[in-house]
């Protein structure tokens, strides 16, 4: 967990251009600028990795991490979220242009960047339709288990290149089961330097928490690979990296082009909404920053169109991506115009440099950071406060490891929704009995429970409606009916009932005819004005008369002591 999460909110504009990055403060721009120059190492190799997933030239990647960012910070609201390239989209992209054009021509870099520009449409749209509401379905929960997913898969997918393996496969499970296949395999000065590079960033972290380690980690490596020829000795390097700006333009291509790609930008769409809503909630929560999500899928849309028109492909928000840049200690999007800014020299003057960049540095760079978004100590104290959150945790986990990002996101947005529905099926019920200290107490609802002879105050702790009305009326029923002493009211403390639906209306309606017809009376209590109106819309106030519906509890209470052939009750 970050240093600042129990610091106290920063003051965010709500809106406008540029709120990611205000206000600004001189030292805050110190610490930006310089978290922007690290992110901007170890992300330069990263991208390229990426482009190389999605098919499409080196160079197209390190255009992601130029107006696309500039676009998102613009016109989004997070100040941690990264916007550039990120594997899941690349992978999508792959995926959906691989079977139409060749990987790395002229055609398949534009339809790429129609890829982008469609998908950037789409994002606008979704926030025309303000669906940004879709990260408040993210609880804290999931997000602490969807990042430690991130974290386990990260660390897995970079271990082959710290190793100088080559597994066949992309997949999680499978990239782990070919490590340990190949173990005999491993490259020995390739693995020397991954270790070399991770005892030099752990020391630094730990003597100079401040020192960036992971920059010197690449400018000593990209140094030592050249100086010591070590693509000669079989360690892998980056390669040849094409420098010059991106130039502007919309790719020329036909109508039926855009029709094909449909299915891919709307793919796309999809997993950033979900990956971006969740990572900038994620760092948002943790950092006590207030979030404008509708504002954020405007700055995606603004970040995509920006890629499209730049001539490359399709960018997200990527959780690596951000933790690299709040553990470099970036609190705004300061940062990432640094990075930007950073790699417009790289493209015209040190592209060069990093075609020596050995990839089991970068391996070990990214390693890093995937070990510190794994949150051990988050995931302790939810255990200890919320056994069954845990469990949904670490299976929001599970499922990003072993099965997808895409996917874990998914499972994190439904789990998170299946909780709100077990909460509201499953209310807390009970009879509430009066204490000898004269405050109240509530018991099961199980037959023979009372709060006085006679009387029952059932208290139902949620939203009436479609699926939990049955349990409301059953066991209220259950009271009635196999009560040893004669019932006469059943009051029901409907304080948490904010609301009442047409098919729990019908419910209540006809449990009010059924008690009657065991002499039963139905009282609802504690009925604020805008249940009332949903009592009276669905008739279950002519149902139950009018005479039996109060605003307080006390007043239900004395008004049924107030009957005729009531036993006589000692006030308390």
């Amino acid at each position: 967990m970050s240093q600042d999460a129990n610091a106290a909110p920063e003051s965010v504009p709500e809106s406008g251009l540029f709120c990611s990055i205000r206000p600004l403060r001189r030292g805050a721009i110190a610490r930006d600028a310089l978290a922007g120059l690290q992110l901007a190492a170890l992300n330069i190799p990263q991208v390229l990795g990426y482009a190389q997933i999605a098919g499409m030239p080196f160079v197209t990647g390190l255009y992601t991490l130029l107006l696309p960012v500039v676009g998102f910070a613009a016109f989004g609201s997070s100040r941690f979220l990264v916007v550039a390239a990120d594997s899941a989209t690349a992978a999508i992209l792959a995926g959906g242009i691989s079977p139409i054009a060749a990987r790395g021509d002229g055609r398949y870099i534009a339809l790429a960047s129609l890829v982008a520009l469609m998908t950037a449409v789409f994002l606008l749209l979704a926030r025309l339709l303000s669906i940004g509401f879709i990260a408040d379905f993210l609880s804290r929960t999931v997000l602490v288990g969807f990042l430690t997913g991130i974290g386990f898969q990260v660390g897995i997918t970079v271990l082959p290149r710290m190793l100088g393996l080559d597994p066949a496969s992309r997949r999680t499970p499978f990239v782990l089961a070919a490590v340990i296949r190949h173990l005999g395999e491993i490259h020995p000065l390739t693995l020397y330097i991954s270790m070399a590079v991770l005892a030099v960033i752990f020391l630094l972290h730990g003597v100079a928490p401040k020192f960036p380690g992971p920059i010197l980690a690449v400018v000593v490596g990209i140094a030592a690979s050249a100086y010591l020829h070590l693509a000669g000795r079989g360690v892998a390097i980056v390669g040849p990296v094409v420098g010059g700006l991106p130039h502007l333009g919309i790719p020329q291509l036909a109508w039926k082009d855009v029709q094909t790609l449909v299915p891919v930008s709307v793919s796309c769409m999809v997993v950033i909404v979900a990956q971006s809503a969740a990572t900038a909630r994620a760092y948002a929560m943790r950092h006590q920053q207030r979030l404008d999500e509708n504002a954020d899928l405007q700055g995606l849309s603004a970040a995509n169109l920006f890629a499209g028109l730049t001539g490359t492909f399709v960018v997200n928000g990527s959780p690596t991506q951000t933790a690299m840049v709040e553990s470099a200690g970036g609190r705004s999007q300061t940062a990432q115009l640094v990075t930007g800014a950073a790699v417009t020299g790289v493209l015209l003057f040190l592209t060069r440099a990093f075609e020596f960049l050995p990839r089991c540095v970068l391996a070990a760079v990214v390693f890093v950071i995937a070990v510190r978004l794994i949150d051990l100590k988050g995931l302790q104290e939810i255990r200890r406060e919320s056994p069954g959150e845990f469990w949904l945790a670490v299976l929001t986990a599970v499922v990003v490891v072993a099965v997808g990002v895409e996917q874990g996101i998914v499972l994190a947005m439904v789990l998170s929704l299946l909780r709100i529905v077990h909460h509201s099926y499953h209310p807390h019920t009970g009879v509430l009995v009066e204490t000898e200290r004269g405050d109240w107490r509530t018991e099961v609802a199980a037959p023979g429970a009372l709060t006085e002879p006679g009387l029952a105050v059932y208290r139902f702790g949620a939203p009436l409606f479609y699926a939990n009305a049955n349990r409301f009326s059953d066991e209220i029923l259950r009271l009635a009916d196999q009560n040893k002493s004669k019932l006469r009211w059943v009051i029901v403390d409907a304080e948490a009932m904010t609301n009442v639906d047409y098919s729990a209306a019908r419910v209540v309606r006809a449990l009010s005819e059924s008690l009657a017809r065991r002499g039963v009376a139905l009282v609802f209590s504690r009925v604020h004005p805008e249940l009332q109106a949903d009592l009276d819309r669905h008739h279950i106030t002519t149902a139950v008369g009018r005479d039996h519906i109060f605003s307080r509890l006390h007043e239900a209470i004395s008004a049924y002591r107030l009957l005729p052939t009531v036993p006589a009750v000692k006030d308390r």
